[in-house]
């Protein structure tokens, strides 16, 4: 009897080793070989990282949705946030589902796609096509891995401004993200305020917070506490940490929510049972979801840009690089601002919002400040919520107007 269960182990084993070979594979295609558009750098194009090696050859991956003006004047930047990527209104190719904000981008939207155009690339140290740590090194021919220099919240801004450059776009009429995201926008706002005519930064912050570092540090562990991680370099090895990055994503969903949003959707509600098994399997529906969600995530992110992306969002410190003033990273701008928050995202709570509006109004920049009423948490930002979109319609109609294009719903 334990011999028969022995093999069956081992069988199991070996088909997880073949399963997780299969993605590793996909992930690594998809690194380098995107669903999407791509643009491609020459080593003589390098980035200067803020890290201080130069990085190059390079690629970003993005996708645009509507159409460029004549006189290019209508361009959208969507920034996405931790585990987004470019594909903001349209299917993902690889799972299938909508566009991760096709509620906000597209035709008829509050950035409508029939009068803007919109761009969203995958970020530096990303997966989608953008290089990353499962892009391949030209040097070596394998996988970056840890090999890749640490990137920042600049570094990806600086990487979004040279993609601008090259599709011959010299002003953004918008720029736009949550979260990762709206970190950004603000980036964007202080490093190229010639660039940005308005800015709309949601359920962000002008820093990462220890709390939030801290959050990290638990899924960043879990990752590289995985034996399948085998030091970054798992691609070669033919597996994956999935289980780490599966609890790195389970631990992290929970900060996305609020308590009131938990209640509603699963109080103490039991999984497909009358009665708790008196173990340790799901007993509960937020368990059972909870795993569903660590479990699909692997099949879409890399492990590692898990971790180089978690620790962009670590080391952003805007006032940081202006001697410890937040209103001088503003200092003059002629940017518009419509800085967003919600009631119950204590991720990134609006407290935090308020900084930064109170930094825009010390440096006489334009800005106006709305805090959403809800109470599904920090995701808000991503789901059905109607004070937003009519709030970034509005914002957009009244920069279209004071920019002299033409907004949706004037006749265009």
């Amino acid at each position: 009897m334990s011999g028969n269960n022995g093999r069956s182990e081992a069988l199991d084993e070996t088909a997880q080793t073949i399963t997780e070979a299969g993605v590793s594979a996909d992930a690594a295609n998809r690194a380098d070989h995107p669903s999407s558009k791509v643009m491609r750098f020459s080593a003589d194009a390098a980035l200067t990282l803020d890290s201080g090696p130069k990085l190059g050859p390079w690629q970003i991956a993005y996708e645009t949705y509507g159409t460029l003006n004549a006189d290019r004047s209508n361009a959208v930047l969507v920034c996405h946030a931790l585990t987004g990527d470019q594909y903001v209104a349209s299917p993902n190719p690889y799972t299938g589902k909508p566009g991760w904000w096709s509620m906000l981008v597209g035709p008829g939207r509050p950035v409508d796609t029939n009068h803007y155009f919109v761009i969203c690339a995958n970020v530096l140290g990303g997966c989608l096509g953008t290089t990353g740590p499962a892009s391949t090194n030209p040097a070596t021919g394998q996988r970056w891995g840890l090999d890749l220099p640490l990137v920042t919240i600049r570094d990806m801004v600086n990487a979004q401004a040279v993609l601008l450059d090259h599709l011959g776009i010299e002003t953004l009429f918008a720029v736009i993200g949550g979260s990762m995201g709206g970190m950004q926008v603000l980036q964007w706002a202080a490093s190229y305020p010639e660039r940005v005519f308005s800015a709309i930064p949601i359920a962000t912050a002008a820093r990462h917070s220890s709390q939030n570092i801290a959050f990290h540090e638990v899924g960043r562990q879990a990752v590289m506490a995985d034996p399948n991680w085998c030091g970054g370099r798992y691609f070669e090895r033919g597996v994956r940490p999935s289980k780490g990055l599966a609890v790195a994503r389970m631990a992290a969903h929970i900060t996305y929510l609020s308590d009131p949003a938990l209640h509603r959707k699963f109080g103490r509600n039991l999984q497909d049972r009358e009665t708790v098994t008196f173990g340790f399997d799901a007993d509960f529906q937020i368990e059972s979801y909870l795993r569903h969600q660590g479990m699909t995530f692997v099949d879409r992110f890399d492990p590692n840009s898990y971790l180089y992306v978690t620790r962009a969002m670590d080391y952003f410190d805007l006032a940081a690089d202006y001697d410890g003033s937040l209103a001088r990273a503003f200092l003059h701008s002629p940017t518009r601002f419509c800085i967003m928050s919600f009631t119950s995202d204590w991720l990134f709570p609006t407290e935090e919002s308020k900084v930064v509006v109170r930094a825009l109004n010390a440096s006489a920049a334009n800005v106006s400040f709305v805090e959403v009423e809800s109470d599904r948490g920090h995701d808000a930002f991503l789901l059905d919520e109607p004070e937003m979109f009519r709030t970034v319609r509005g914002f957009l109609t009244g920069a279209a107007n004071a920019r002299g294009i033409t907004p949706p719903g004037a006749g265009a």
